[in-house]
């Protein structure tokens, strides 16, 4: 018995996200990997200048919503989002002059793994 039914394509979305990090500002804190609902975002095996391992993205899964921009301590990560042909910037966030405090409410097992350093 053959079985006819596939697996819907996936449509392609109107509109992507293109995220960039400035590698030499990210302290490697993970809170954007949690923080990203498409899992687009990764830590690197390398390090950099000041010896932190740097987010690094899979922009093929980014849809702009900016939540990794937001909660960015560091304020190293800029977020394009290009809806057909149009290319805007939506999400920088900068002169960060005092420490900012994230709080995780009941964080599941899983985001506290990736977060090694606690």
């Amino acid at each position: 018995m053959s079985d006819n039914t596939k697996t819907p394509a996936k449509k392609p979305r109107k509109v992507k996200g293109k995220t960039i990090v400035d590698i030499q500002k990210c302290k490697g804190c993970e809170l954007c990997t949690v923080a990203c609902s498409e899992g687009g975002i990764e830590m690197s095996k390398g390090i950099n200048n000041y010896g932190y391992r740097y987010a690094v993205i899979v922009d093929d899964l980014c849809t702009g919503c900016t939540n990794c921009a937001v909660v960015c301590p560091d304020a190293a990560i800029t977020i394009y989002r290009t809806s057909g042909k149009k290319k805007e910037k939506v999400a920088t966030i900068s002169n960060v002059k005092e420490d900012t405090r994230i709080v995780l409410d009941n964080p599941s097992m899983d985001d506290l793994k990736k977060m090694d350093y606690l």
